[in-house]
């Protein structure tokens, strides 16, 4: 199996209990999570040598985010210790008409003040046949962005595959800093993944889909992704394609164009949802996998698919399924009958 590498901010995450409101919840559920930690949890749980590059507080609330992690045999050899605080999001989990919500309180986070001289970044990438960072790391700082983008530059120069999930957060930054941030960093991105909000927001492509009124049609998409490759020459496009009938119902399937040819994945009907935080991660956990292990493009689009689809029924933001649980759902097990 392949090294693979990931940069992010782990977070704690505090979740009111089952669909309580933030002011019913007198406990809150606590998890770890953020979009590189769950890639790097994913590939891990794949076979792969999964690293992960972050910056957390010497503390024991950093000490038990890495704990976390080597509990899912993600190698954190590379995770500087130091700074003040470790980021936190606040999640209510809605349900059929109230849509769940996120609260950040990730502001002066130990990763966000940190400097680039602090990381073996070269020690960390090189060997490596995968780099993969999100739009939401860049967004958290000017220092996060120059790490980033150091980190873009090493992998290209040791020849590393890199891919981001553009992942456009609108609580952290504006389209404009995005795109301003964002489109520079595109010219060393190989693997470039993202929904249609993530791809008109970070670098100003809009597709034609809404998927508040349950509008994704694949051919929507299919002229930005020409025009993406074009643009960036990227090496592999690709987008979930997700229809939210309601918090609890929602449609999923993936799109992915690699220069020459489109990949439509099958369409799974997800109800009732129990978590979709990560899904989206749990994509790219799978796509890359599938990338790295599969000849076939199209059995490496439903690989990624398949695994996002089992994320939606799993509580927690990490991926917490085998490959071999994943292959069954790919090959039409989804009955969800007791295995014994």
């Amino acid at each position: 199996m392949a090294k693979v590498v990931t940069l992010g901010e782990i977070m704690l995450r505090l979740s009111t209990n089952g669909n309580e409101r933030f002011a019913q919840a007198r406990n809150f559920e606590i998890n770890y999570g953020g979009g590189e930690a769950n890639v790097a949890v994913s590939l891990s749980h794949y076979g792969h040598d999964a690293y992960y590059i972050s910056k957390l507080p010497s503390n024991d609330i950093g000490e038990a985010a890495i704990k976390a992690l080597r509990a899912e045999n993600v190698k954190v050899d590379y995770v500087v210790r130091g700074g003040n605080r470790i980021g936190i999001y606040y999640l209510e989990t809605g349900s059929s008409l109230r849509a769940s919500k996120v609260i950040y309180d990730r502001a002066n986070s130990a990763i966000a003040e940190s400097k680039i001289s602090e990381y073996q970044l070269e020690k960390a990438l090189k060997g490596a046949s995968v780099f993969h960072f999100s739009g939401i790391t860049p967004a958290l700082s000017d220092n996060a962005a120059k790490l980033t983008e150091k980190a873009c530059k090493i992998a290209k120069k040791y020849g590393v595959l890199v891919s981001c999930d553009l992942n456009y957060r609108k609580k952290l930054w504006s389209k404009e800093k995005a795109r301003s941030v964002m489109i520079p960093l595109m010219q060393y991105v190989d693997i470039c993944i993202g929904n249609e909000e993530d791809a008109e927001a970070c670098l100003g492509y809009k597709p034609d889909a809404d998927v508040t009124k349950g509008k994704t049609d694949a051919e929507g998409y299919k002229n930005i992704f020409k025009e993406m490759v074009k643009d960036f020459n990227f090496k592999i496009v690709a987008s979930t394609l997700r229809e939210s009938y309601s918090a609890s119902h929602n449609g999923w399937k993936a799109l992915m164009y690699d220069g020459e040819k489109f990949y439509e994945s099958k369409h799974y009907d997800i109800s009732p949802i129990v978590d979709r935080v990560g899904a989206g991660d749990s994509f790219s956990g799978g796509l890359l996998h599938g990338l790295l292990s599969f000849q076939d493009k199209q059995k490496a689009l439903e690989f990624a698919v398949a695994a996002s689809a089992l994320k939606h029924t799993i509580p927690g933001d990490f991926n917490q399924v085998s490959e071999e649980e994943v292959l069954n759902l790919m090959n039409g097990d989804g009955s969800g009958r007791v295995s014994r």
